[in-house]
């Protein structure tokens, strides 16, 4: 049977994150560890496929086992690989994470390599599969692999090819200093990307870094073309502003187990949400199937149905800090749906 085009295209990082099992505030204190794939486009391209839009993932691996194991695993749950390059010396990225007794989470280096030297630096963007990007509607990325000069020349090329095709682009921040050789390079770089992006998505601590404030409309104000912009907070309210409608809503309490991954399938329960209350439009462009989510997007200006789907958002990224790692502990739109009937 032949598989629906990809609804959604994922691009940047795979890796895995290996975990502490013990909770521990320092390296040296860890007594063993275990690996989990991860890497925050990657989770949510896994987290949309489980709630059943189709999604796909452009990334650089290497070709080494661990490369091979993280394609073997989107591709058991359903992901469109085909965008996957893969480097013929570089090895596939592993970082170190560190958990305290709240579940919440550190980074801990890269081991003996150095951030710069991993395949997912080396994403070529002359070999991206623009088939792809032609037949979806939301290109998702996030910002750390704009710290490498090639993968940075690929992302730009992938957002130049979304104004082409009129795809909706996510941008979720994911802040990680680690990750960059010269985090000086980080401001500039994402202004540049904000110019291409329709839906930011910040933790607060990020929209503090970027923004100097955590106002929510304040930062609208400042970029009145994005569509809306979601600022989370852990266990706190999560603030959005679509155009003149401002909200928040209160995140369920839940038994942390690892924070891993929650914000990524957060992203995965939005998009997910506004493409399965999408409207048909026999003028939508010919590429996407005759599909488009003006429908939906219209309906963020709604305030009840606004937070319904930042509701729905919030129970899918919630639902994922009660298991270890960020794929493995994502959930079914069954087990979203049947959590938020508790309710």
């Amino acid at each position: 049977m032949q598989k629906s085009p990809s609804r959604v295209v994922c691009l940047g990082e795979i890796l895995f994150d290996r975990l502490a099992l013990n909770p521990s505030d320092s390296f040296a204190a860890v007594q063993s560890w275990q690996d989990y794939p991860g890497g925050a486009p990657a989770n949510v391209a896994c987290a949309l496929v489980k709630l059943g839009t189709p999604a796909a993932f452009i990334g650089c691996v290497g070709q080494d086992e661990a490369g091979q194991e993280l394609v073997g695993i989107l591709d058991s749950i359903g992901v469109d690989t085909s965008g996957i390059q893969k480097h013929p010396q570089a090895p596939t990225r592993k970082v170190y994470v560190l958990r305290n007794r709240k579940g919440d989470r550190s980074f801990a280096g890269f081991g003996d390599f150095k951030t710069e030297e991993f395949a997912d630096c080396f994403l070529q963007k002359s070999k991206l599969n623009q088939k792809l990007l032609q037949e979806a509607n939301f290109l998702v990325l996030g910002t750390l692999e704009l710290a490498y000069p090639q993968t940075r020349s690929a992302i730009f090329q992938a957002l130049e090819l979304a104004k082409i095709f009129n795809l909706k682009v996510v941008l979720d921040v994911n802040r990680r200093p680690m990750f960059w050789p010269d985090e000086k390079e980080a401001l500039p770089l994402i202004e540049r990307v904000l110019k291409f992006v329709n839906f930011l998505k910040l933790a607060e601590e990020e929209a503090e870094w970027l923004f100097s404030t955590r106002d929510v409309r304040a930062i609208a104000s400042r970029l009145p073309s994005l569509d809306g912009i979601l600022i989370t907070a852990g266990e706190k309210d999560i603030n959005y502003c679509f155009g003149n409608n401002v909200g928040k809503v209160t995140p369920k309490a839940m038994k942390v187990e690892d924070t891993t991954g929650a914000g990524d399938a957060f992203v995965a329960g939005f998009i997910h949400k506004l493409l399965t209350g999408e409207r048909r439009s026999p003028q939508a462009p010919s590429f996407h199937g005759g599909v488009t989510v003006t429908g939906n997007l219209s309906s963020l200006q709604e305030p009840n149905a606004a937070k319904q789907i930042v509701t729905y958002a919030s129970a899918v990224g919630g639902l994922t800090v009660t298991k270890p790692g960020a794929i493995d502990a994502q959930a079914t739109a069954a087990e979203v749906e049947k959590f938020l009937k508790m309710y």
